[in-house]
This record gives structure tokens, sequence and C-alpha cells, in this order.
């Protein structure tokens, strides 16, 4: 007679004990356990088809063979809550915010080499302070940080002085095309905006040469001034002031790329931002997460971005 194993104590003497919902239910004579028939789902099975496979509670249901309560239930008792990894080595590092509505936001550090998490926090506001707990507790686990790739907060440059800073090109061109727009109708702003746009294939010495040459040749536009309803001069085009002014400010950045101590170092937040598009992806399919469930899911997915970059598996508190 084929007799069901007892998933606690290994035992064979089990008995059928009644049918509940379909299923067959067993019960060990030795240590009392009480199980069903068929295939026992495991935990990191179900999680990750929920979590890297995006199926909803209703196709766990039926990939699973159990009810949709029980999906519920046995996915609220994972638990998966990031821990800063121990680290070794060095590199250069991304760091970028990102948002669901105003006051919940993930700060993340990746290793620029691997795409490797080096820290992960939830934070309310992009402050200064969240950005420096970010650096503070790479170096103190163990990574020599050889240099930062950010995307524009201008406070950052100033803090982290001390090391070497890329500002993402990319970003710098969004920046330039918010202040005159996609489709500029002055010459002067169209020049602007083809000139950035040229940016990734530039050699800052080059580069540096053609924005002087644009500010020379444009120099009346820029500083004209007009009368304004309140009496006062002010300067007419504010908008292309703003792309050159903020353009002045990201100059001494845009190129530390090419600098030689600077091999390897990317000129864009690319690598952080499609971090980023997965996550909300997999994220936008459960709508509707409480915010603890939500922290416990965007704790999932960069577990399981570390793992798969070869990270030692943190254990779950």
């Amino acid at each position: 007679m084929n007799k069901k194993k007892c998933k606690v104590c290994g035992s064979l003497h089990t008995v059928k004990n009644s049918v509940r919902k379909g299923v067959q239910l067993y019960k060990c004579q030795d240590c009392g356990y009480q199980f069903r028939a068929g295939k026992e789902v495991c935990e990191d099975d179900l999680w990750d088809a929920y979590q890297q496979e995006k199926l909803t509670i209703k196709e766990l249901s039926v990939r699973f063979c159990m009810s949709e309560s029980t999906v519920k239930r046995r996915l609220h008792g994972i638990s998966r809550k990031w821990v800063q990894p121990p680290l070794s080595g060095g590199g250069f590092v991304h760091l970028d915010v990102t948002y669901w509505g105003r006051n919940f936001g993930v700060l993340l550090a990746l290793d620029n080499q691997t795409g490797m998490p080096l820290y992960m926090a939830f934070v309310k506001n992009e402050t200064v302070k969240d950005y420096e707990d970010a650096v503070s507790s790479i170096k103190v686990r163990g990574y020599v940080i050889r240099g930062l790739v950010i995307d524009g907060k201008q406070s950052l440059f100033k803090t982290f002085s001390e090391y070497r800073i890329q500002m993402c090109q990319f970003h710098m061109k969004q920046i330039v095309r918010r202040y005159i727009t996609l489709n500029p109708k002055m010459l002067s702003a169209r020049e602007l905006k083809d000139l950035v746009g040229r940016l990734h294939e530039s050699d800052e010495a080059d580069f540096k040469k053609d924005y002087q040459g644009w500010k020379t040749k444009w120099k009346d536009t820029i500083d004209h001034k007009s009368l304004h309803i309140d009496g006062k001069m002010h300067y007419t085009h504010q908008r292309l002031r703003a792309a050159m002014n903020s353009l002045n400010f990201y100059l001494p950045y845009l190129f530390t790329y090419q600098r030689e101590d600077c091999k390897g170092m990317p000129n864009t937040n690319n690598k952080i931002e499609g971090s980023f598009t997965d996550l909300k992806k997999n994220l936008n399919n459960h709508s509707g997460l409480t915010m603890e469930n939500r922290k416990r899911f965007i704790s999932g997915f960069f577990l399981a971005l570390a793992e798969s970059h070869g990270m030692k598996k943190q254990k779950p508190r």
C-alpha cells in the first residue's frame, strides 16, 4: 500500500483524515501533523511567480491549485526585508531616487560594472542627508567609491566634492529641453538644443569651445531686457537664460568620464533607470497594495536582483 509520508517527522504511519474543498487530507499517527495530498508549494516558488512573473492572485490560484484566500494568506506570511549587504571591492556608483506619489520613494545605489544594488532605502523626500547616509553606508561596509554618477540635484555636487562626479548627460539634455521645449522657435534656442543634443558624442574641449562660441554669438539676445508690467526691466528670454545657467552649473561635471583616472565611468544613469523601470513594471501589475505590502514587494525585488548578481543571499528577519 502506498502510504503518504509525514512532512514533519517523516513517518509512514499516516491515514486519510477527511476531505476539504475537494482535497484529501492526511494525519500522521506518530506526531499528529495534518497535511494535504499533492505537491507542497514552497515559499520561494510562490513569491517568484508573484513578483518576477507578475502573476495575479487569480492566476496564482490556478497554477498552484489553491484558493485565492489561501494564496493571499501564504503571500502575507512570506517575509521579504532588505538588509544592507556586506560589500567588497570598489568602482563607480549610480545614485538616484524614484517616487510613487509625493511622499514615498526608493533611494538606490548600484555598482556600475555589475549592476548589483549596494544600498536601498525608503525615503519620503529626496534630501541631501539621505544621499549622505547612502554613501557613508557603502563606504563603511567595505566598498571603495571611485566616483559617483548622479542626475542633477545641485546640492549634491558640493556635498560630494571629494569624489569624481559625473552629471548624467541624458538628464542634462532633458533639463535644457524642459526650458526651451522640443521645438523652439528662436534660432538661438535651436542652436543650443542642437549643441546639447551632440553632448554624448562630444569631446570636452570641443564642446566647451562650441558652447562659448554660442554664448558670444547670441550675447545680445541672452542679455536683452524689456520693460514689464511691474515697471521694472527684466530679461526678455528668461527660459533661454535658465537653460544656459543650468548648463553653466553642470558643465564642470559633464565630461568627468573622459578623464584619465575615470576610465570605465559611464556618462549617464541609464543602468539605475533601467532597474527602476523593471521594478515599476512588476509593481504596476499589482495595484492596490498597502504600504506595508508595497515595501515588502520592493524589498523582494531588490533581494532577487542582488541574488541574481551573485551577492550572498540575505536571510529575512
